[in-house]
């Protein structure tokens, strides 16, 4: 009976020791292997055999490509302007062995690394161009942070840029400088135009006058030729004369009878007499 307990503990042993020695590895894994608390070797993909009792597998590291969330944070720009901004990095681990030996948690100490790097790389930059030079960041970003994780045996795929943004504060004093701005170009263009048409106006009238002053000067023109020629016809004989007096004068006072503000018009009995006088007293005077 003792006999067959020490056989199957001897089975037992064979077994659990033919387990330990045994590894398979899955696909896109790699197992770092340490023997006696020193790295011994790292196991690839498939099946792999080991030193029972003093080889033992002391990390599990995937050979994926791994997404790394880069959390948002609030940067400074160099015109003193806050921003939010946030990445995410997509790593290969190359050499498993450094990244476990070489850092502490690589997953934290790649995302300090990534936030640093903006911070300093948007500090150097504008509001204006920080909002408008993803690619520019993006890249400098991926040359300042792959040379320090390839020390950890890490490739830096290639980084992003998910959101870069003005902070609440700031996109609210934006808005209202956009606002203020729109309302001081919609009073520049009213004064513009206002301008403009009190210039038209002020032209139109200039040529109003020029017309006016032209037509004065034609009319004026008109009545000394007309005043000579007549002078030229009557000579001695007063009837012409008399005749024509007589219809302005009559234009005259209908002229004067149609004002508003006139109340009587008093006509001469004799007007054939009263213009004889007005001719006399001209010729007199």
């Amino acid at each position: 009976m003792s006999g067959l307990f020490v056989v199957a503990v001897f089975v037992l042993l064979i077994l659990v020791t033919l387990f330990l020695g045994v590894r398979i590895v899955p696909q896109g894994s790699k197992h770092v292997v340490q023997r006696l608390g020193k790295y011994h070797t790292t196991l690839g993909p498939g099946l792999n055999l080991i030193i029972p009792y003093i080889d033992t597998v002391a990390y599990k590291v995937t050979t994926k490509d791994i997404v790394l969330d880069i959390p948002s944070q609030e940067v400074i720009t160099k015109d003193n302007a806050v921003i939010v901004v946030n990445a995410v990095a997509y790593i290969n681990i190359i050499s498993p062995e450094k990244a476990v030996y070489g850092v502490e948690d690589y997953r934290v100490a790649i995302q300090n690394l990534v936030q640093t790097s903006l911070r300093s790389i948007i500090g150097e930059m504008n509001l204006d161009d920080a909002l408008s030079s993803r690619e520019k960041i993006k890249a400098r970003l991926k040359e300042s942070i792959s040379d320090d994780i390839a020390d950890w045996g890490i490739m830096l795929k290639t980084v992003e840029i998910q959101d870069i943004s003005p902070s609440d504060t700031m996109q609210k004093a934006m808005e209202e400088q956009a606002a203020a701005e729109r309302a001081r170009r919609a009073t520049v263009t009213r004064a513009e135009g206002e301008k403009a048409a009190a210039i038209l106006q002020a032209e139109g009238r200039m040529e109003a006058s020029k017309l006016d002053a032209r037509a004065k000067v034609v009319l004026a023109e008109g009545d000394q030729i007309a005043i000579t020629k007549i002078a030229e016809a009557v000579q001695a004989n007063e009837l012409p004369v008399m005749f024509i007096l007589g219809g302005r004068y009559i234009d005259a006072m209908r002229n004067l009878s149609e004002s508003s503000n006139a109340k009587f018009v008093v006509l001469p009995a004799d007007i054939a007499s009263a213009l004889k006088g007005m001719l006399g007293g001209s010729q007199g005077s």
